[in-house]
């Protein structure tokens, strides 16, 4: 899942890539942030994160959980890649079992797009945080493209050593996934239609595949997830 700003290395992330690996206890309260925004955007969206009430909801100055993220918007990138991290966990449990990588990668997104399907509030906050991101937030969302990167390398059956045509489908499948996201929590699209666009984008993934081999494509439906 990419957004506008990923490929530059501004100041700010030139600074994290060099910060000192976290302690147990700073990753329990960071571990602890991140919680208490997703509660508060579960029930009040966007609108609902405010600094303070996570910093009180945390149990952690507002200091300190300025000095872990500066804006309300590198919270919400970052509570992004953490509930992808956590699906990632759970689709590693029960991986999914299409016949085609376009069919397992399809499969995958429209899984974690149900996830998110069943907190709407919490969607739209961290689709709008991704919108909203600017340069300064780009190790933040670096991280969100690089898990769902991660994600669908996984349905793809764990390639380790993509061509340069496979990880550009990957990036046009982010992309893809991103928008019809943002389009489904305007009510400009329904789940048939997320579904259709889904299955129709992640076909790339079998042309890149076959192109790789030196094999014609397989022609087939739009996975249905």
């Amino acid at each position: 899942m990419e957004a506008s700003g990923t490929s530059g290395t501004a100041g700010p992330a030139r600074r994290s890539a060099a910060a000192p690996p976290l302690t147990e206890r700073q990753r329990e309260r960071r571990r602890r942030i991140l919680h208490a925004t997703a509660r508060l955007a579960c029930r009040g969206g966007f609108e609902a994160v405010q600094m303070r009430e996570v910093a009180e909801s945390s149990q952690v100055a507002l200091g300190t959980l300025y000095r872990y993220f500066p804006s309300k918007v590198h919270l919400l990138v970052a509570t992004m890649h953490d509930q992808l991290e956590r699906l990632h966990g759970t689709l590693r449990k029960s991986p999914p079992a299409g016949e085609t990588a376009g069919d397992r990668v399809a499969q995958t997104l429209m899984r974690a797009f149900g996830a998110l399907q069943r907190e709407p509030r919490l969607a739209e906050a961290m689709a709008r945080a991704l919108t909203f991101a600017d340069r300064g937030v780009s190790p933040e969302v670096d991280q969100v493209s690089h898990q769902t990167t991660a994600i669908i390398l996984d349905a793809m059956g764990g390639l380790e050593n993509p061509t340069p045509e496979q990880l550009s489908a990957i990036r046009v499948i982010e992309h893809t996934w991103l928008s019809t996201l943002i389009t489904w929590l305007a009510g400009r699209a329904s789940i048939a239609q997320v579904r259709v666009d889904i299955g129709t984008v992640c076909r790339l993934i079998d042309v890149t595949e076959a192109g790789a081999l030196g094999q014609a494509p397989r022609s087939g439906p739009v996975a249905s997830g």
